[in-house]
């Protein structure tokens, strides 16, 4: 034993020495600047103190809660949430993060004990009752130093080192984002700014927008810019172009005017060389019916590339045209530069909810490979004038399923398929882009579109790491299926025709599976209703995946479900089937050579079900897919882990949190 731990440690010390040695030849230790790792969202970072050889020996290094205890005693009323979407920054050996309440933090690498904390503004329960955003961003200019957040209606600027509000920031340190229009709700956004040239760019979302998807006209969710010093506004993008702009004749019958939506609620990338800001937007106002908006309906389900000194459209691309599925271009556009045909292309690459995978010329939005203009089935809905084609790309292929068949059904045994098949037998099946469907009252007639990737999408916030040394883009999904259909609207007070949801319909009557019971919707094991056998899915697996693609040839290189699943189902369990994957939206983390990931979180919206979510942590060797390692976390993740180094020692750092778990950060390091 003490042979083998006097080796181990001789192993251990070697590696260490080779890892500190090969950081002082490459020059300064690489830290966590940005809640994507950087500008380009790569959640990379080439840290190699852990390794494939020693990961099993990873153990908890320290634990803090998000929130401080003493918060619920003087605010008993105070609710906190297990959503707890915080991902930190590494910056001069200090992380920095928003707490559970949204309030930034400043801890020891090394203890997780509070260095600072945000003070809020006042000492009320409405201003400390907010949630955690996704993450903060840095700037600094000589010897000035400043950390910018989105919490609540407010962009912050505080100093890095104090925690101090910066008084010559808008107003005493904050900016109202308030939406200025007389529909729009409360500003909501789950991310956070990215910084481009000393020009903050703010993205967002309303809350209450379109009046619970009955009514048409909504406010829409423009791209907005402030001075980094100031807080002054300098720009706004409009999403709905106005009239004379570019795209405004995608609008038919004056749409523009009236139609809204379309925010870019997550994630933002930038490349300052460029001096462009990379926006993915989503879907407009009524997403399953689109005869009010007659047209592709720009910027909708677009990618745009926007110059950051002057608001400008620099290009864009639409993944989409005229949405009735909600399939958001949500994810982050990830930079990197790939080798296609001998020639080096600096890239763009955009995951979608279709499970397609775009990639561009980040300077000129020219497609790197072909994409194709396919028709697409039409829609049968009154008065709805559906997108004849969609786009296709050629290359990479998508990295989930598309489109439903009877072949997607489960047939692990004669009975369990002949029951799947009977849970469908009332659906219009088809491909990708199949459109919704009008429920029919007559005997025999089809209840709504069975549609694959569902509402949720099969890419979502979490989809998506690059290695820029490799030039393998790792794309994690889950195989989600929803239920399409466009409810006559009933409600005098509705100016749209259809809807997901009309205000009244019955329990079970509603839209889109799996989109987190929006609309009342009720909230069955497993998405959509009655897509399941005792809480079992009807359709294979596996439901949560993490695919390699190696984006130099546009080929995807394994696939592994990411996790077990629910094959310990009993409707299962005898059958001894491979993993099924969990599909609990759990962001990635790419080291030099390990991929870490969890498994979600039953506090996530649309993960509260059964089998959605779990607690395992792990480690795969990026090459292969192999899980070197796997730990039992607290509870499940639900912000985007990062690692680093500090006093010598690389650690990875988790959020973690659920419905019966306060939110927490754990990290890990070898011993």
């Amino acid at each position: 034993m003490r042979r083998l731990w006097l080796s181990g440690g001789i192993v251990l010390l070697g590696g260490l020495m080779a890892g500190l040695a090969m950081h002082a030849e490459s020059g300064p230790m690489p830290e966590w600047r940005y809640w994507g790792s950087d500008k380009a969202f790569t959640r990379y970072l080439p840290l190699d103190q852990i390794t494939p050889a020693n990961v099993s020996q990873l153990q908890v290094a320290w634990r803090q809660p998000g929130a401080d205890p003493g918060l619920k005693e003087r605010y008993p009323e105070l609710r906190i949430s297990g959503n707890f979407r915080s991902t930190a920054l590494m910056i001069h050996g200090v992380l920095y993060a928003p707490n559970a309440v949204g309030l930034l933090r400043a801890l020891d690498p090394a203890t997780g004990q509070t260095k600072w904390e945000q003070k809020p503004f006042g000492d009320t329960i409405e201003e400390i009752s907010r949630p955690s955003p996704r993450g903060a961003e840095y700037w600094h200019k000589d010897d000035v130093e400043r950390l910018l957040l989105v919490r609540g209606e407010y962009l912050y600027s505080l100093d890095l080192k104090t925690g101090e509000y910066d008084k010559a920031f808008g107003n005493q340190g904050r900016v109202t984002l308030h939406w200025d229009a007389e529909l729009a709700g409360l500003f909501s956004w789950t991310a956070g700014p990215i910084i481009v040239n000393d020009v903050i760019v703010v993205a967002g979302a309303t809350a209450g927008a379109g009046d619970g998807g009955v009514k048409k006209e909504a406010t829409p969710e423009n791209i907005r810019a402030f001075d980094v010093r100031t807080g002054k506004l300098l720009w706004i993008f409009n999403v709905v172009p106005h009239a004379g702009e570019y795209g405004v004749e995608t609008w038919g019958e004056d749409s523009y005017t009236y139609s809204g939506d379309l925010a870019s609620w997550c994630c933002l990338t930038a490349d300052e060389e460029l001096d462009l800001v990379y926006v993915p937007l989503s879907a407009p106002t009524g997403i399953v019916y689109g005869g009010h908006r007659p047209g592709n309906n720009l910027f909708s389900d677009s990618l745009v590339a926007i110059h950051a000194k002057t608001g400008k459209r620099a290009w864009h691309y639409q993944m989409v045209h005229h949405d009735l599925w909600d399939y958001d271009t949500v994810g982050p556009a990830t930079l990197g530069e790939i080798t296609v045909d001998g020639r080096r292309i600096k890239a763009v690459m955009q995951p979608s909810k279709t499970a397609f995978l775009y990639v561009f010329d980040r300077e000129t939005g020219k497609p790197v490979w072909p994409i194709e203009e396919r028709p697409v089935p039409q829609s049968t809905v009154p008065r709805e004038a559906s997108a004849k084609t969609q786009p296709f790309p050629t290359k990479p292929p998508a990295f989930d399923r598309q489109g439903f068949t009877e072949d997607d059904l489960i047939d692990y045994t004669p009975e369990l398929r002949a029951r799947a098949k009977e849970k469908v037998k009332d659906f219009v099946l088809g491909p990708l882009f199949t459109p919704p469907q009008v429920p029919s009252t007559e005997a025999g007639g089809k209840r709504g579109a069975l549609i694959m990737p569902g509402g949720w999408g099969a890419g979502n916030w979490h989809t998506g790491a690059f290695d820029p040394e490799t030039g393998v883009y790792y794309a994690v999904s889950h195989t989600l299926p929803g239920i399409s259909r466009a409810i006559k609207v009933e409600d005098p007070e509705g100016t749209m025709a259809y809807a997901t949801q009309a205000r009244g319909t019955p329990p079970g009557q509603g839209g889109q599976g799996g989109q987190g019971g929006q609309g009342g919707r009720p909230q069955p094991p497993w998405p959509g209703p009655d897509l399941s056998i005792d809480g079992f899915p009807i359709f294979k697996g596996p439901y949560g995946r993490i695919t390699a693609i190696d984006m130099n040839r546009g080929e995807q290189l394994w696939m592994v479900p990411n996790g077990d699943g629910p094959r310990n189902h009993p409707l299962v369990k005898d059958l001894n089937l491979p993993p099924l994957g969990v599909p609990g939206r759990a962001a990635p983390l790419l080291t030099k050579s390990l991929l870490f990931i969890g498994e979600g979180s039953d506090s996530i919206p649309g993960t509260n079900r059964d089998g959605m979510w779990g607690n395992k942590f792990r480690a795969y060797d990026k090459k292969t897919g192999m899980v070197l390692w796997e730990t039992e976390l607290p509870a499940g993740t639900t912000g985007a882990p990062i690692t680093y180094m500090h006093g010598g020692k690389q650690y990875v750092l988790v959020t973690v949190g659920s419905s019966t778990h306060a939110p927490e950060w754990v990290a890990f390091a070898l011993p």
